[in-house]
């Protein structure tokens, strides 16, 4: 499971450093998702289901400066047997700028099998640093992502003039570092899961050597080709098998799911 939370860090984008004294905060034009999205995935390993994923896009009075945010999170969870000898309980939380679509607070509670991660970061947007909760600052890019906005600003981009084999190159702040990966679109497939057929768009990680993936082969994911650009389903090798994350609810879509066949 902790290999499929990564692949969200794998399909942001960010935007570049700006120059000059004063930081310009970026925006973005947000045609993806809104308020009361939800979206709820299950993990699959063989023919089981080991655990389930609910992503979800909230309101918030909380503030980034004096900019509004949202509030998005993702949750993550063991079922049935797999409790009995590997439980897990994650938990992220995001609170992205409205108009940029880039992060000012992180949260992180981990419980993986006993094995605990507690992460509360500050991202300090306008002065170009990250805090991360146990008196350590960091130089960042300008609008650097985390493990759960940067699923969010993906989403935003424009994909209608995509190539075969276009790269991406984003940045993420992840585990006190800032993670240079890059993700290749390599064509357009049908993909059939439990609630349909859905057209979409397929990408895989280029791979970077000491990072969390050997081959290309170890990660593949497929977006909707429609506005609301969902990821319908992911494919992670791991030392033991094959695990994967298919889309199984949505609600309070922003757009028409049109990539759905039937």
């Amino acid at each position: 499971m902790k290999r499929v939370v990564y692949f969200f860090g794998f399909i942001g984008v960010f935007v570049a450093l700006t120059s000059g004294d004063t930081v310009s905060l970026p925006t973005v034009s947000n045609k993806a998702f809104q308020v009361g999205e939800k979206l709820r995935y299950r993990i699959t390993y063989g023919f089981m289901d080991a655990g389930e994923a609910v992503l979800e896009v909230k309101s918030t009075s909380k503030k980034g400066g004096d900019r509004e945010l949202l509030q998005v999170g993702g949750t993550g969870r063991t079922l049935g047997g797999f409790n009995a000898f590997f439980k897990v309980v994650d938990k992220y939380e995001s609170y992205i700028d409205k108009k940029g679509i880039f992060p000012w607070y992180f949260v992180r509670r981990v419980d993986e099998g006993g094995y605990k991660i507690n992460q509360d970061y500050a991202f300090k947007q306008d002065k170009l640093k990250v805090d991360n909760g146990d008196g350590k600052e960091f130089k960042t890019p300008l609008a650097i992502q985390d493990m759960i906005s940067s699923f969010y600003y993906a989403r935003t981009l424009n994909f209608k003039n995509l190539k075969k084999n276009d790269t991406f190159e984003f940045k993420c702040f992840m585990d006190d570092e800032i993670y240079n990966l890059k993700v290749k679109y390599v064509g357009d497939e049908q993909i059939h899961i439990r609630k349909g057929k859905f057209n979409c768009l397929k990408f895989v990680p280029v791979v970077q050597t000491g990072r969390y993936f050997k081959s290309e082969d170890d990660v593949n994911f497929w977006v909707t080709k429609d506005e609301n650009r969902i990821p319908i389903l992911v494919k992670a090798k791991i030392p033991v098998g094959i695990i994967k994350l298919h889309l199984v609810e949505w609600e309070g879509l922003k757009n028409e799911l049109t990539s759905k066949i039937n």
